[in-house]
């Protein structure tokens, strides 16, 4: 479980929000809501501690993770896989040497055992047989399933999805939803997926985060969204042009 406990962030004298407070759940998928600038990517940043908070915690397995020492800090953040906006593949690298790239740094697995996984990896997200094509070969769909595999090949307790959808085809964005739902299900990944898009929210959360306001204006199940009388959380989904 992640405990986010009065989280308060500004940038000089820019508040970005305060005094933000909800959990998630292990094996709970997480949608994080807002307006661009809101600080959703702020947020999540804070829950691995790649930026620390001007107040409150952020608490993994009882552990306050702003007060770990380097060591131990460094264990947690590789409970952490992210998925980012970009994919952020190297392009000098094929699809297989990016999926590996985690393994050769944090495993002491062997050439053979590294393989075995990629191609594992690339199965799961539909791609097997791409290995040796690089980035600039894939389609943005494709380029977001090897990202995916990537993120997943360590096994990560947690995982951060940064946009998953944005800038893809609706079918492609309906495969990376189930890709999304898969990993929750078959791996016990606990998911915290940062998004602009209410159908994939429809699609794969259980719980909502919506911020605004410079703080945490609504938080509940997916349910609880579609009967909220919120006015700033259904003006956000009414603007998004989809209707719960």
């Amino acid at each position: 479980m992640i405990e986010i406990r009065n989280l308060s962030k500004s940038f000089g004298s820019n508040l970005v929000w305060e005094d933000i407070s909800f959990k998630i759940a292990e094996g709970e998928t997480v949608a994080i809501i807002g307006r661009s600038g809101c600080g959703k990517s702020v947020l999540v940043k804070h829950l691995n501690a790649l930026i620390y908070p001007d107040s409150g915690e952020v608490i993994i397995d009882d552990k306050n993770i702003f007060e770990l020492e380097y060591v131990e800090l460094r264990k947690m953040r590789q409970r952490f896989g992210v998925l980012f906006q970009g994919s952020a593949l190297f392009d000098s690298l094929n699809t297989a040497e990016n999926i590996a790239f985690p393994l050769h740094y944090f495993s002491d697995l062997t050439d053979k055992e590294i393989s075995e996984k990629v191609e594992e990896a690339l199965e799961m997200v539909n791609l097997a047989g791409t290995g040796d094509r690089s980035p600039a070969e894939l389609s943005g769909g494709m380029r977001r399933r090897v990202a995916l595999a990537r993120a997943t090949i360590l096994q990560p307790d947690f995982l951060i999805y940064d946009e998953p959808t944005s800038g893809l085809d609706p079918q492609t964005s309906e495969e990376i939803n189930q890709l999304i739902i898969y990993m929750a299900e078959n791996l016990n990944i606990t998911s915290i997926v940062v998004t602009h898009d209410i159908h994939s929210v429809l699609k794969i959360a259980d719980n909502v985060v919506f911020l605004e306001n410079k703080g945490l204006c609504w938080y509940g199940t997916v349910e609880e969204m579609r009967e909220s009388d919120n006015k700033e959380l259904m003006d956000f989904i009414t603007a998004s042009e989809y209707k719960i």
